[in-house]
Parts: structure tokens; C-alpha cells; sequence
């Protein structure tokens, strides 16, 4: 039977983030599911993966914990192959979505109105074509390496803490054309979350008009026919399918478990990409220390192989 993907978030109060994600936790082993669910005061944020009746039970029954009964949870579903996670994490954290809270005081757990506003994916062309509409990427620089939407901005960020400093000195520069009038945001990111508070971020900052990506790429890339669309490249997810494209198919994207980028086929071709080890992208980024200890690591993956087990380091892209 494949595997069904469920992949969420919800801003909602949370009294106690600990005691959701021990009894979160709890459940999830009971059901056999897999994968990663952050937990904060400001609400969930989380991908699992399991069979389709443990999946349907278990967001029923998180709704039901966080008393979701106006608002449902933001799910989208995928389904694969085999299974994309080989453990489960579930975290008490400070953000389920780091932006860092010293740039913002934004409260989206109780105030759902100082976000942008929803676009969906069959609205979404027809937005980036009106006039002084900017399209900005949210996710980081090794995201839109692979894939985005044509003409958006890149803010070239390592880390979403990273994206309030960019947009604020963006809005700055705005605002120093005056004879420029202040541009339409279109934000976008991998499922929605991030841009729950990039736009609500960018409002805060004055911007005026801001757009937003409902269900965000994932989203649009299973609504979109290729013929229609203006996504070029692939989407990273952050599970061992990699990365995906139209339709949600899975692309031929591996991952560099050196320093958890995404590979091509043209770049494992590279001099420089030594499974586990290296990659063109971190070649000159880790220490031969680190490659010797990366090169061991990759040994007892391959003994762990032949032996038919599963060795639990091996597939685990950065956030």
C-alpha cells in the first residue's frame, strides 16, 4: 500500500507546547507514523507519513487536542512509494517556524488578520502579470537553486531568521525611489507557512498590498498543468523524496549528506561529489577531518545496507 504524506501547520494558542507534543508523541508511535512535528505557543507545524487510515486518524484527533473547530488545520497530502521518514521527532519548540522573534512582535496565533491575503494557485499567474506586482521567494538560497517562480526576487537568505533583515532594507530602498510608486508583494514558499509570517512581517513594515501563495508551491505545482505554468525547476521538500515537480512527481534529486543540499544528476557528475563525503557545493566548506569522519559515516551506511538494516543518520535534509 503507498504511503500517504501529510504535511500541516495551524497558528493557534497552545497553553502548554510540552504536554501536546508528549501526548502528539505518544499517539504517533501508537499509529506507526514517521517524521517531524514541531509544537510551540504559537501553534504546530509538522510532515508525517504513515497509512492513509493512521494519517486520517491522527489529524481528527489534532484538531480535536488544539480545539480546531472554526478554522480545520492547513493539510496537504502526497502520497509515496515508501516510506520518506525513517523516525519520528516530535519537539516542544520556541517558533514552529523560525523567523526569530527579535525582528517582530508578530502575534499570528491569536490576530489571523495581519497576514497577507490568500491567493490561490489557478489566481496566482494571473497576479505576477498585473503591473507592479514583485514576486519574492522566501525560502532559502539552496530551495531556489533548483526551482522557482519566473522573475522573483531571491533574497539569497541561509535561514528564514535571516528574511526580516532582507525585506526591511528592501522596503528601505523603496522607499528612497520616490518616483517609483510601493510595490504589490506576491510571497511565496514551499507549503504556506513561512509566508504566514513574511506577510504578515511585510505588512507590519508598511507595505500596503501583500499577496500570498495559498497552500504555496506544493500547492500550485498540483493545480498547475505544465502548459499553464510559470514554476521552472523543481521544489525541495524536506523528506527523502527531495524534491518534486508538477503533479507532485518525484524529480531525480538526491541529497548531499554532507551538507544536506540538493544534487542534480549533472552535479553527482562533478569531480567533486564523493557520496556522503562531498559535494561541488561544500568541497571547500568542511575540513579533511570532517571528510575522513563523513567518510566513515558513509562506510557503516553501506554495511548497515548489506545487512539490511537502516542506518537512522542517513537521510536527514537541513532545515
Amino acid at each position: 500500500m503507498p504511503c500517504q504524506i501529510a504535511a500541516f501547520y495551524h497558528f493557534t494558542p497552545i497553553a502548554d507546547a510540552t504536554q501536546v507534543a508528549d501526548a502528539t508523541r505518544s499517539q504517533c508511535r501508537a499509529l506507526g507514523l514517521k517524521g517531524t512535528m514541531l509544537v510551540a505557543s504559537e501553534g504546530v507545524n509538522g510532515t508525517l507519513a504513515g497509512s492513509p487510515g493512521a494519517i486520517a486518524g491522527f489529524i481528527a484527533s489534532l484538531e480535536k487536542r488544539l480545539g480546531l473547530t472554526s478554522k480545520p488545520l492547513m493539510v496537504k497530502f502526497a502520497t509515496a512509494a515508501r516510506p520518506p521518514f525513517k523516525r519520528l521527532k516530535v519537539k516542544a519548540k520556541a517558533e514552529i517556524i523560525t523567523m526569530g522573534r527579535r525582528h517582530s512582535n508578530l502575534d499570528l496565533a491569536t490576530s489571523q488578520n495581519s497576514t497577507g491575503q490568500y491567493v490561490t494557485a489557478k489566481e496566482w499567474n494571473a497576479l505576477l502579470s498585473e503591473e507592479n506586482v514583485v514576486a519574492i521567494d522566501t525560502r532559502n538560497d539552496y530551495e531556489v537553486a533548483i526551482g522557482s517562480f519566473k522573475g522573483a526576487i531571491n533574497p539569497n537568505t541561509q535561514h528564514f531568521s535571516e528574511f526580516p533583515k532582507w525585506l526591511k532594507n528592501w522596503h528601505k530602498q523603496q522607499q528612497e525611489t520616490p518616483t517609483k510608486p510601493m510595490p504589490k508583494l506576491a510571497l511565496f514558499c514551499t507549503g504556506g507557512i513561512r509566508c504566514e509570517k513574511a506577510t504578515a512581517y511585510a505588512r507590519q513594515l508598511g507595505f500596503a498590498e501583500v499577496y500570498h501563495l495559498q497552500g504555496g508551491i506544493l500547492q500550485y505545482l498540483a493545480d498547475i498543468p505544465p502548459a499553464e505554468s510559470l514554476w521552472q525547476g523543481a521544489c525541495f521538500v524536506f523528506d527523502e523524496r527531495v524534491a518534486v515537480s508538477h503533479g507532485l512527481a518525484t524529480t531525480d534529486h538526491s541529497l548531499c549528506y554532507a551538507c544536506r543540499r540538493p544534487l542534480s544528476a549533472e552535479e553527482r557528475a562533478s569531480r567533486h561529489y564523493q557520496p556522503g563525503v562531498a559535494c561541488p557545493h561544500c568541497i571547500a566548506e568542511t575540513s579533511p577531518a570532517d571528510k575522513t569522519r563523513f567518510a566513515e559515516r558513509q562506510k557503516q551506511i553501506g554495511l548497515a545496507k548489506q545487512r539490511g538494516a537502516v542506518h537512522i543518520g542517513v537521510s536527514r535534509p537541513r532545515n
